[in-house]
Order: C-alpha cells, then sequence, then structure tokens
C-alpha cells in the first residue's frame, strides 16, 4: 500500500513564508528586503491613510508588483473574536472592499487583527466567525499561538497558526532545523510531511529594537536554496488546495488533475508531477 504527500512546485518538500501586519512605513525597509533576497511576504493591510502607514504608491510599487501579497488586516483593526458578529462582519467585508477597489485586484487573504481568535465575548464564537469568514469568500486567516517548530501545513485555512515571530528567541535554532532536514531522505512516512516555515510579525519592531540586522541575518540563512518555495501566504493556500482537488481512481493507480496547477507528489519515496488536465497512471 503506498503513502503520499504533498510536494510543493518543483518537488520540492520545504516551503517558506512571511506575514507582516499593519502597513506601516517600516513595511518599505521588510518589503525591499524581501525582494532583494529573493523572498515572498504577505503583508496585512487596514483601511488607514496617513502618515504612519504605507502610500497607495509604495504598496503598489514595492509589495505588488515585486510578487508579494496584499491582504485584509481588518478595516479598524478590531478583534473579531470580541465584535458582535455583525459587527465582524463589516470590518472584515469594508476592508476587502476597500483594498480591492485602492489596488484593483481580488484580495482573499487575511490576518486576525489585534487579539483575533484567541478569546471571545458579546456572542462571538470561533464558528461563528469562520462561517461569516467563508460567506466573504475569506481564503485563509491567520491567528497567533504558541510558536512551535513542527513546520506543518494548517489544518484549518481560518486558523492558520504561524511557526514563530521574529523576536522568537529560539527563531535561529528553528531556522537551522528546518534548513538541515530534508523530508525526501526519511525512510517512514509519517517523517516525509512537507515542512512549511511561517515568519511573521511587525516591522515597526525592527525600528523599536533597533535590529534590523536580524531581518537581514534571516533573510539571508534562508535564502536562495533550491529545495525551499518561496511563496506568499495566497500562494501557498491556492497550491495545496489544487493538490486536495485531485481525482483518484478507486484502486488509487490513477490520478487526475482538474486544476489548471502542475501538482507534483510524493507516492513512497517517488517523486511524481500531474500537469493540468492530465491523468497520471501509478506504476506498482
Amino acid at each position: 500500500m503506498n503513502y503520499q504527500n504533498i510536494r510543493f512546485p518543483g518537488g520540492r518538500a520545504k516551503a517558506l513564508t512571511f506575514s507582516y501586519d499593519d502597513g506601516c512605513r517600516a513595511d518599505v525597509r521588510t518589503a525591499k528586503t524581501f525582494t532583494k533576497y529573493g523572498l515572498k511576504g504577505t503583508f496585512n493591510l487596514n483601511n488607514r491613510e496617513n502618515e504612519t502607514r504605507l502610500t497607495r504608491d509604495e504598496v503598489k510599487d514595492l509589495i505588488i508588483s515585486k510578487g508579494h501579497e496584499v491582504a485584509i488586516h481588518g478595516a479598524y483593526h478590531r478583534a473579531e473574536g470580541i465584535l458582535r458578529p455583525i459587527e465582524g462582519i463589516k470590518e472584515v467585508l469594508d476592508c476587502r472592499r476597500c483594498l480591492e477597489e485602492r489596488y484593483d485586484m481580488i484580495i482573499r487573504g487575511m490576518a486576525y487583527p489585534n487579539s483575533g481568535i484567541r478569546c471571545f465575548t458579546n456572542g462571538a464564537t470561533y464558528e461563528n466567525i469562520k462561517n461569516y469568514l467563508t460567506e466573504l469568500d475569506v481564503a485563509y486567516a491567520r491567528t497567533l499561538g504558541g510558536d512551535n517548530d513542527m513546520f506543518r501545513l494548517p489544518s484549518d485555512w481560518h486558523a492558520w497558526m504561524p511557526t514563530a515571530h521574529h523576536n522568537n528567541p529560539n527563531l535561529m535554532e528553528y531556522i537551522d532545523k528546518f534548513l538541515s532536514n530534508n523530508p525526501d531522505e526519511k525512510r517512514r512516512p509519517q517523517e516525509r510531511f512537507p515542512m512549511l516555515f511561517y515568519i511573521w510579525g511587525h516591522s515597526y519592531e525592527f525600528d523599536d529594537k533597533n535590529n534590523w540586522e536580524l531581518l537581514e541575518e534571516i533573510c539571508e540563512k534562508l535564502a536562495n536554496r533550491d529545495d525551499i518555495w518561496y511563496a506568499t501566504n495566497i500562494e501557498i493556500y491556492e497550491y495545496v488546495e489544487a493538490y486536495n482537488s485531485l481525482r483518484y481512481s478507486a484502486h488509487g493507480d490513477m490520478i487526475y488533475n482538474p486544476t489548471l496547477f502542475e501538482i507534483w507528489i510524493d507516492i513512497s519515496g517517488k517523486t511524481y508531477s500531474v500537469k493540468p488536465g492530465e491523468t497520471l497512471k501509478i506504476e506498482e
């Protein structure tokens, strides 16, 4: 009996993504640093435009045109978990509509603002928040929680837990572990899971701590690796969901790809790709 695991584009077993909140002025430096090292980031923005925030041209020139992602972070940065459902819906929908009109693009990603879904009051529950995010066509929402070095893909896209904040004192250990591990070299199927490293933060924290060299060190260590897929949050979501859309024969020896993505798969230690519209026959 074969075991199967997703592989990222090019057959890679590892992926890296970043997520930075609030659209503050310091995002200019963060975005430029990601671009310099060939990395991809998601920048989570509010509706507000003032002297403390990125300008429209900066977002277009330094983020969107460089392949980074713009995502929802609430119209007024209010936590969905402490808003009445009708307020939460308005907070998300107003932000999405504002950003889409401002940047003339479809925006489906999100990071929960403030305390997000870590506590609940005023009739809010995770279940109703997830329901209205789904109805609003929000594909994913990043939350916060205990940092860990498991490097797992999310089991729930609307409670997507990152790996670590950039100020985590163990971050460099996490990076070393991520770089040194190769799922393709593992023999046991449960050890061949793909690895996703997800780093988040606020760019102004580098100003507050006067430690921009930390961002440079993080990026330099993780850049230019042939075995890592560098992607935005939404790119990871779309690729994984395309993988989940594959269709199989009853015996499991034929795989049909109905999507527009070329999908890569590890089956019992052998890597396959299934092109859009292709039916792949697995020879046992």
